[in-house]
């Protein structure tokens, strides 16, 4: 079975978006470190991350699928896959400062780096698709109310040491 080359592309899309979300969730250890923090009222359940990030995650590979396939030069593919390679590797890193290295002192200083790659990705798919941008802003809004809860976990414990 032979997979054309735009098959191929948009396969490795998805695959990619998937790997993103299986690294993402390997990293995120809510055992006996994280149960301690002190955590604001107004923090969602915990069982509610996964729903939100499945439909974060499930909004991204479709957006940048869409995208993709709406877009006419190699240039506009290349951008494609660089913005998204770009968020997906500062998504992973937050999870990995925060919940690895036990530092959200640390993932509040990324999670600067991670909005703005959002928002150079909803910038960046404009001009080849409106409703991919428009489906990806509901991860800007998440990743900001998550700025707000790593803030204030920040506050409620720190100062956090290696």
């Amino acid at each position: 079975f032979f997979f054309s080359s735009r098959r191929r592309h948009t396969r490795s899309l998805c695959d990619w978006s998937s790997d993103v979300c299986s690294s993402d969730l390997a990293l995120t250890d809510l055992g006996p470190w994280y149960q301690a923090l002190k955590q604001p009222d107004w923090k969602p359940p915990d069982a509610a991350f996964g729903s939100i990030w499945t439909t974060i995650f499930s909004l991204c590979a479709i957006s940048g699928w869409g995208a993709w396939q709406l877009a006419q030069y190699r240039s506009e593919k290349i951008r494609i896959a660089v913005l998204f390679a770009i968020n997906g590797f500062l998504n992973i890193f937050w999870s990995w400062l925060y919940f690895y290295m036990k530092r959200p002192d640390w993932a509040m200083t990324e999670l600067y780096f991670l909005w703005a790659s959002i928002v150079l990705l909803i910038l960046g798919l404009w001009r080849i698709s409106k409703m991919s941008s428009f489906m990806l802003l509901p991860y800007l809004a998440w990743v900001t109310a998550a700025g707000f809860l790593n803030l204030a976990t920040i506050e409620l414990n720190g100062p956090f040491v290696s």
